[in-house]
């Protein structure tokens, strides 16, 4: 009988940790609380909802998924200190977050050293971007890069002959990153910046900004930021008789846009996913079965009655969706599992068909976003 206890204790020392361990630690940090906390929390639930999806298909080859929670509280050095948490303490495979591009941004080292795959939720390029921006090796992102949005913006207002534009970008890493693209590919849709004006994201008034926008005699006002800012310049543009029309990113396709706005809303257009208007869809839409299975769940949840579906709300399930389906292919280890997330192709997600390349950590094309509008105090296609 000792023999045989010796023999199990030694085979035991043997086992791969990998193998022995019973789950699979997911770090997931977000903007809990702070001034993202109305995009964190519901990605933090489609988070759960999505690990608790996977889990009970079977996991990865068998092994649970467990979420590592934390918030980063929209402050780029405490969530460089929980990336660290994560990866020395946790012992996390992967990390999937944070919210803002600020917040990214202050991570990329941090996971590159500790050679993590980071799958972000974030709306800015940067976290992508090499050279003076830093290492993005083992950086991936879920949402649409800005240059994407710009892209579909772009193509949209050459459509309408809308080529003299006013900008107004928040002074953040975001708005920065919106118009660094919108600079820097203008000329190639026949745009004409003639205005730029910028804004803190916790401005409570535009009108200063939007009547030298006023004076400057745009065709069409675009605004760049998340959040309550964008709602205030559209209540501001209104209260001021300015009859332009308005042109949102693709962070702010989101019921609490039109709630806080109001009346001013109507009309207004931006880019956005699918999400916005999956009944709008065609029925040989690839995307389409998929976000309605979001959707059904999402609802079942009750997730909608707090937190009504937005452009956001998918970005952290095709986030772990793509890391599960890279560990089901080679595991666990991280630079194996870092190459699999590399090579995703024809991942047909909620925010859209993601194809990851070595030279693009995010893999969706312009194809990926429509263009929607208020109407009647909901989002519909953009005629």
């Amino acid at each position: 009988m000792k023999k045989l206890l010796a023999a199990l204790t030694l085979l035991t020392l043997f086992v791969p940790a990998a193998y022995a361990a019973d789950t699979i630690k997911l770090g997931a940090f977000f903007d809990l609380s702070g001034r993202a906390a109305f995009i964190g929390t519901p990605t933090k639930l489609v988070a759960e909802m999505v690990v608790e999806k996977i889990n009970n298909e079977g996991g990865i080859n068998g092994r649970k998924l467990e979420l590592i929670l934390a918030d980063t509280e929209a402050n780029p050095a405490k969530a460089a200190s929980i990336a660290k948490k994560f990866i020395h303490k946790d012992k996390v495979v992967a990390i999937i977050g944070p919210t803002l591009t600020d917040t990214g941004m202050n991570v990329k080292k941090v996971v590159d050293s500790g050679k993590t795959p980071t799958f972000m939720t974030v709306g800015g390029d940067p976290v992508i971007m090499g050279g003076k921006y830093g290492p993005f090796k083992y950086v991936f992102k879920s949402p649409q890069r800005s240059s994407i949005a710009v892209e579909r913006l772009f193509i949209y207002l050459k459509e309408k002959n809308l080529t003299k534009i006013a900008l107004l970008a928040a002074a953040d890493g975001f708005g920065k990153d919106g118009e660094h693209w919108m600079e820097k590919l203008a000329p190639t849709y026949g745009i004409e910046i003639i205005a730029r004006e910028s804004f803190g994201t916790r401005d409570t008034d535009m009108t200063a900004q939007l009547t030298k926008v006023k004076n400057a005699k745009p065709q069409a006002i675009v605004a760049w930021t998340i959040g309550p800012a964008g709602s205030i310049i559209a209540k501001n543009k209104m209260q001021l008789g300015i009859d332009l029309p308005l042109f949102q990113c693709h962070g702010l396709p989101d019921p609490k846009y039109i709630e806080l706005a109001g009346a001013a809303s109507e009309g207004d257009r931006m880019p956005a996913t699918k999400l916005m208007i999956v009944n709008e869809l065609p029925d040989n839409d690839p995307q389409k079965a998929v976000i309605q299975e979001f959707v059904k769940l999402y609802t079942e949840k009750g997730y909608d009655k707090q937190f009504p579906i937005n452009t956001h709300s998918g970005y952290a399930w095709d986030a772990i969706m793509m890391v599960a389906d890279a560990m089901k292919k080679v595991g666990t280890d991280k630079d194996a599992l870092r190459n699999a997330i590399e090579a995703t192709k024809n991942y047909v997600g909620v925010s859209g068909i993601y194809n990851i390349t070595p030279e693009d950590h995010n893999g969706l094309g312009v194809d990926s976003m429509v263009m929607v509008q208020v109407k009647d105090g909901r989002f519909t296609l953009a005629k």
